[in-house]
């Protein structure tokens, strides 16, 4: 089954922070939309990835979007990922038994990322690394905020179109 499509409603789910803190989209939806980014630390595209989300959180922070990683990682190869890449938004961890929120989500490549509307419905989903459909994440992040698109990569960066998950 591939990662649920636009248009779909996104379901609901309750995770653990990577601090012990519980977390509730419905809750968190009922503020803005939210951007989910899954992936596992031993992933190389997510690795490409992430450092890139984490521009979008620097621009973007307490501007009507919430950036969520959720990770299909123990605590503490977590934290190391955060750690080495530099992650400040909000962490979530998958229960590794059986990775409940990822098979909701129709995971089968990580990274995932989906922007999800505030009435829940699915308006991007991303599967390992697409130029165009973070560039289209930042757009709407800079539309939530009413604020100008971040310049999300630097002039003669190399950045790659396209990188299977």
């Amino acid at each position: 089954m591939p990662a649920l499509a636009v248009g779909t409603k996104a379901p609901e789910f309750e995770l653990k922070t990577l601090d012990g803190k519980r977390f509730s989209l419905a809750e968190v939806l009922a503020q803005g939309p939210v951007v989910l980014a899954f992936f596992k630390g031993s992933c190389p595209t997510c690795q490409y990835a992430f450092p890139f989300l984490q521009r979008l959180q620097q621009a973007y922070a307490n501007k009507g979007v919430v950036l969520i990683g959720i990770s299909q990682n123990n605590a503490a190869d977590t934290a190391a990922f955060v750690k080495e890449f530099g992650v400040t938004f909000p962490i979530l961890l998958d229960e590794q038994d059986a990775y409940p929120v990822s098979n909701a989500y129709g995971l089968t490549n990580v990274p995932t990322v989906f922007w999800i509307a505030q009435d829940g419905e699915i308006e991007v989903s991303s599967v390992g690394w697409l130029k165009a459909d973070y560039q289209e994440i930042n757009r709407k992040m800079a539309e939530a905020g009413k604020i100008a698109p971040l310049a999300m990569f630097a002039p003669g960066e190399e950045v790659r179109d396209f990188r299977a998950g």
